[in-house]
């Protein structure tokens, strides 16, 4: 995105767009389109599914259990929501919370690119397997599931832009499986300290974060 470029101005476009879409079917069953939100100049974006019941009544994403669940973790991750922005890889509700069909990602994601390139974050946060499968797709990546490359911080090159990605689990995969919380709270404990500059990637690649002294110097400039 050009520096010259007023963000507020290219995300209202955006959002105008979204609300007006209709690339897919779920704009017939939706209430509310979910576009996302948050700072505009935020170092870490979070994206997640799609909006479920509470998101589609509110237009608003991740205010639902899920929503709490993941406040709490941001603020473990020493991170309030105001800071980081949080979008969704699908922006309208799937029926019945099903998972996202291939069409509709295909239809949706040309949103969360341009979402990307606006607000430019230096960290990548994605929650759970559908928004992880689809930008380390972007970013040249394989994956296969969750538990191969969650807890792990890669660094590439994104629509652009040098990123950490940092996959974890979507925070509603706790509410059903309390298990999962400890893995969740671990993975954002690990999220403030490459925010802090206490874990990086290996270089060269993508490898897995080894904990060390450090700055995201290079990734903040």
């Amino acid at each position: 995105m050009p520096p010259e470029l007023d963000k507020e101005k290219a995300m209202e476009t955006l959002v105008a767009e979204i609300k007006a879409c209709k690339k897919c079917l779920l704009h017939a069953s939706r209430k509310n389109p979910v576009p996302g939100e948050g700072n505009l100049d935020a170092t870490v974006m979070l994206v997640g599914e799609a909006p479920g019941r509470w998101e589609d009544e509110k237009g608003r994403p991740f205010v639902g259990a899920a929503g709490k669940l993941l406040d709490r973790l941001l603020a473990l991750a020493g991170l309030r929501r105001e800071e980081v922005y949080i979008a969704n890889v699908l922006k309208c509700r799937p029926p019945g919370n099903r998972d996202p069909r291939p069409e509709e990602v295909e239809a949706c994601t040309p949103f969360l690119d341009r979402q990307i390139e606006i607000i430019r974050p230096k960290v990548i946060v994605t929650l759970g397997r559908h928004s992880t499968k689809y930008l380390f797709s972007k970013a040249g990546l394989s994956f296969k599931k969750m538990s191969d490359v969650r807890g792990h911080v890669y660094e590439v090159e994104l629509l652009g832009l040098k990123v950490l990605l940092i996959p974890t689990l979507h925070p509603a995969s706790a509410l059903y499986n309390p298990s999962y919380r400890s893995i969740l709270e671990s993975d954002f404990d690990l999220i403030g300290r490459v925010v802090r500059g206490a874990a990086q990637p290996e270089k060269p690649g993508p490898k897995l974060a080894r904990e060390r002294k450090g700055t995201l110097e290079e990734f903040m400039v």
